[in-house]
């Protein structure tokens, strides 16, 4: 008996085969094919796995720089977490005496430059952008370990004041660098929701496009500089993810990404999108690209996958750092707002201003009217 028999022949670009022969033949053909298959997916398994290594469980948080025309830079950030994370901002001045700890002898500063920052809490600042185009991002990331022997003599530094203390001293990304290099400083910081540990790793970008992430292996600080370094999400450390997305590289990425909310398949496809989109130098068109690989990257409202780390998007945020624009996008808001920085007062003594995330529902376009006066946050050592 002879008849018909169509198979999915699947290869890089596409394809697809029909069989025309008896019954024992198409069982052979069939049984031959799947091997095939079977063989090339096990190849492709093992090699990923070979590149990743042992990951582990890993929290969401994405950053993603998109690079334009005209100087046109903006860095997107996600927030995802477990549980609720109240989330204001504050618009500092410049010359305000600041101090990195309450511990005695913590690092103190005065700040040279104003900046805009995300406070968690209303205790913690998660990032922010200063007045001269300066983002510092911090991200969970679970490998870190702040402190060694080495490090328990030197002044005190919390992380609720750290990325602070970066906008504030440093104009651009190698000022920021040659300030961490020197170490300086041991960083602490409080628990939060329930005893979890702050672990942090950031991307700092300046307006130039200079770029470093800061990660802290067992007590020594590891710097990772580069232009435009477009992505960062959570474990493994930089140079592992960096393998793991050359791997990706190789495979194209048109025909097939990575698809789950971990971190590793975020960081895939953040860097996929982002150069492969159109560049502009149009502020409006460029964050609404970026607002879209921002989405494509975060995980859906309300969805959950069993482990705790790996939690819904919470927000966003936007930073211009040619205008000067912080755009903050809540999750459960109507619409996206954003402050310009170059319209706020920074001089020395105005005042500290405020606005409350949790009143924003129905804030659209330019919000500095909702700024108010307000006292410092009070800081979360």
């Amino acid at each position: 008996m002879t008849i018909n028999f169509c198979f999915i022949h699947l290869k890089p670009n596409g394809g697809g085969g029909c069989y025309r022969g008896n019954k024992q033949q198409i069982i052979l053909n069939s049984r031959t094919t799947v091997m095939k298959l079977n063989s090339i997916l096990a190849g492709t398994a093992l090699a990923a796995a070979a590149l990743m290594g042992a990951i582990p469980e890993s929290s969401a948080c994405t950053r993603v720089l998109y690079v334009g025309q005209d100087s046109l830079r903006i860095v997107g950030r996600s927030l995802d977490w477990k549980t609720p994370i109240p989330t204001n901002l504050y618009v500092y001045p410049r010359g305000m005496a600041k101090k990195g700890h309450s511990l005695p002898g913590a690092v103190e500063w005065t700040s040279r430059y104003g900046a805009i920052y995300a406070v968690s809490y209303d205790g913690g600042v998660t990032e922010g952008m200063n007045e001269k185009g300066l983002v510092v991002n911090g991200l969970f990331c679970k490998g870190t370990v702040y402190n060694n022997p080495e490090t328990d003599g030197r002044p005190p530094m919390s992380l609720a004041m750290f990325p602070a203390w970066i906008l504030d001293m440093c104009k651009d990304t190698p000022e920021a660098v040659a300030m961490l290099k020197k170490h300086d400083f041991n960083i602490s910081g409080a628990t939060f929701d329930g005893g979890t540990v702050s672990a942090l790793h950031w991307g700092i970008t300046d307006a130039a496009g200079r770029s470093a992430i800061v990660e802290f292996d067992h007590g020594n600080i590891n710097i990772y500089e580069g232009q435009d370094l477009q992505v960062l999400t959570n474990d493994p450390s930089y140079p592992k993810m960096t393998a793991i997305n050359d791997y990706w590289k190789n495979i194209g990425g048109t025909n097939m990404l990575p698809g789950t909310v971990t971190s590793p398949d975020r960081f895939v496809r953040g860097y996929f999108f982002d150069n492969h989109v159109e560049k502009t130098g149009d502020a409006d068109l460029g964050y609404s690209i970026l607002r879209s690989i921002m989405a494509n990257v975060s995980v859906p409202y309300t969805y959950t996958s069993g482990e705790a780390n790996l939690s819904a998007t919470q927000w966003r945020s936007g930073a211009n750092l040619r205008d000067l624009r912080y755009y903050f996008d809540v999750v459960t808001n109507n619409g996206i707002f954003y402050i310009d920085l170059g319209k706020c007062d920074l001089r020395p003594g105005a005042s500290v201003m405020k606005l409350d995330v949790s009143k924003s529902r129905d804030y659209v376009g330019e919000a500095n009217g909702h700024l108010f006066k307000t006292a410092p946050f009070t800081p979360m050592y």
